[in-house]
């Protein structure tokens, strides 16, 4: 049953990811572009820790989801700064 409800749940996900991909590449401004693309490396993380879960190897997915969250932030941060000033430095 909860791997069932897991396995739904990474679903509705994937889903939500294309959802989200529309706004990243159809989105009025390149803020919102920037935010579609910060949430579709969110879910990203969430399939990877559900995905470790599923098949017992937690520890390391979510190591690799806890990495791929400090890449997402740091790019984030770096498209932000780039928007706003013109320049990541």
């Amino acid at each position: 049953m909860v791997l069932a409800a897991l396995l739904v749940s990474c679903l509705v996900l994937v889903l939500l990811t294309f959802a989200a991909l529309y706004r990243a590449i159809a989105g009025p401004t390149p803020a919102d572009r920037v935010v579609a693309i910060n949430v579709i490396g969110t879910k990203t993380m969430v399939v990877l820790v559900l995905i470790g879960y599923i098949f017992h190897e937690a520890p390391f997915y979510i190591d690799v989801a806890m990495v791929y969250a400090l890449i997402s932030f740091l790019l984030t941060i770096g498209v932000a700064r780039y928007l706003e000033r013109g320049t990541i430095v």
